[in-house]
């Protein structure tokens, strides 16, 4: 498969999650304070390189690939690259890629794990915990509102490139990959023309 062709795929598995996590959102009743960052700030995020492939690709579209690959390979931070913090008093911040997130910026706070009994658990930070609206929420997936699955979209995105999708790294080092893997692939083949992103 060509890489344009898993961007495409990525990009697709990430339309169909939004349109999941909207239905799950409107009946679920709770939502993310506008300008929270708290869980980007969180060190030791996980992600897979393919989940960043469609922003590793914008970057190279983008011209910054090199400079994004150096500035990654020089960090020792553990707090994702793309995220910027704006305040320091009260926690707030921005992604600086938000378009070309990753699947576990994409499903964190809004989606469930199955714990060993088989029950959904809802995967979220202390705010969210803390509303009535996300105590119904976590009954009312176990009684059979639709909620996405960590697991069953890892499994998805795995389809589209085993080796990109199974491989579970610090988050800057997911991205650093998945630069890599852009650089490589174009460094013998022509930069695509009149690339448009599906989302």
């Amino acid at each position: 498969m060509k890489l344009e062709e898993k961007v495409r795929a990525v990009e697709s598995l990430f339309e169909t999650l939004s349109e999941e996590l909207n239905t799950f959102q409107a009946h679920a009743g709770f939502s993310c304070a506008t300008g929270c960052g708290k869980c980007c700030e969180k060190p030791g995020i996980q992600a897979s390189p393919l989940e960043f492939l469609p922003w590793a690709l914008q970057c190279f579209l983008e011209g910054k690939a090199e400079e994004t690959l150096e500035a990654l390979s020089n960090t020792s931070v553990e707090i994702c690259h793309n995220y910027k913090m704006l305040s320091l008093e009260n926690s707030t911040g921005r992604c600086t890629a938000y378009k070309h997130r990753g699947l576990v910026c994409r499903l964190f706070g809004y989606a469930a794990q199955r714990a060993k009994n088989n029950k959904l658990q809802l995967i979220s930070c202390k705010l969210l915990k803390q509303s009535e609206n996300f105590s119904k929420a976590a009954v009312s997936i176990n009684n059979g509102l639709s909620v996405p699955v960590f697991s069953d979209y890892y499994l998805r995105l795995a389809q589209i490139d085993f080796g990109m999708g199974r491989k579970i790294l610090p988050i800057n080092k997911a991205m650093k990959l998945a630069l890599e893997e852009v650089l490589h692939y174009y460094s013998y083949r022509p930069v695509p023309r009149n690339w448009k992103r599906v989302a």
